[in-house]
């Protein structure tokens, strides 16, 4: 929905219509017009995954007590954004494939925008945190529960999540402030950030600015934090002289490396590519695999090799 705006120009006989908009059309995959139906399919099914998988990540934490400890408290953070970020976005989608219901309200993209960027910075902060409990833990292990105690990790914890919710309220506050007149069409599966930007007749370059000043203060320390804990623990384990206690150390981190790496490749994919290379189209695909299928696997990998995960998962599902 759109309502009528007439703005002044430097003559006064002369006046300028333009409409504000009101509300926002998601377009989804317009590109794709005969698997509207096969795509709702497919992503219903990975989201039951998401759910199921993650859900199961979170009981068995919350049930065994001999996954009391920092990891596993870490991994059920996790699992919880997991669920809470494809919650934001693929709700709507799956309601655009099915029913084609495109529209949403400007307050309500708004806000799927703020949540969603919120999940993301929190997304790095539990991974950087999760990167240096499995430094103390192979570089420091005589000081591991010293270090890692139960106050220290709750701590840490609602910190992460209280920073992720914080910092990108600076975007929402702006972007409230832009005005959006003309063309509501959001090219993308949901309302995504920079889809937003091209879309307001406002000037954006203070909101860029803005947002690349907290890109820089949440990602690059996050990536050099867990950059700097696995440079330690690979240089940790390549100095243990036994086989078996190599590879029990390298067990330790190699599934929260495998989503780690997963993780900031799309990112950089996405984000960090040259402009030459940027597409609407690939961005998309790279977007939906990014948030769709990490989510789905982190829960795979983080108990394909873990015995006392899935003895847990025996115990209470078998």
């Amino acid at each position: 929905m759109k309502d009528l705006l007439v703005f002044k120009t430097e003559n006064p006989m002369e006046k300028v219509n333009f409409t504000t908009v009101t509300e926002f059309i998601i377009l989804g995959f317009p590109e794709f017009p005969d698997l509207q139906v096969p795509l709702f399919f497919l992503l219903l099914l990975i989201y039951l995954i998401i759910l199921m998988g993650n859900l199961t990540i979170i009981i068995i934490v919350c049930l065994d007590s001999c996954l009391k400890t920092p990891m596993y408290f870490f991994l059920s953070n996790l699992s919880f954004l997991d669920i809470f970020c494809t919650s934001v976005f693929l709700p709507k989608l799956l309601d655009i494939l099915l029913r084609k219901t495109h529209h949403i309200s400007k307050n309500g993209c708004f806000t799927q925008m703020y949540i969603f960027l919120s999940l993301t910075g929190t997304e790095f902060l539990i991974l950087s945190i999760m990167a240096y409990d499995r430094y103390i833990a192979i570089c420091q292990p005589l000081s591991y529960h010293l270090i890692m105690n139960q106050k220290v990790c709750i701590l840490m914890s609602t910190g992460t999540w209280i920073l992720g919710f914080l910092l990108p309220s600076s975007y929402y506050i702006f972007i409230l402030q832009f005005s959006f007149c003309g063309l509501n069409e959001i090219n993308h599966f949901f309302c995504d950030f920079s889809a937003l930007l091209k879309l307001s007749c406002s000037s954006t370059s203070s909101l860029q600015c803005v947002v690349y000043i907290l890109s820089v203060l949440v990602a690059c320390p996050s990536f050099i934090c867990t950059l700097t804990s696995y440079v330690y623990i690979i240089s940790t384990i390549l100095r243990i002289r036994s086989t078996e206690g190599r590879r029990k150390a390298f067990s330790t981190c190699s599934s929260h490396l495998t989503v780690v790496c997963l993780f900031y490749l799309t990112v950089i994919c996405v984000y960090i590519r040259p402009p030459s290379m940027q597409s609407i189209d690939i961005n998309k695909v790279i977007s939906i695999l990014y948030n769709t299928l990490i989510p789905m696997f982190n829960p795979v990998i983080y108990s394909l090799k873990n015995k006392d995960v899935k003895h847990a998962f025996r115990k209470y599902f078998c």
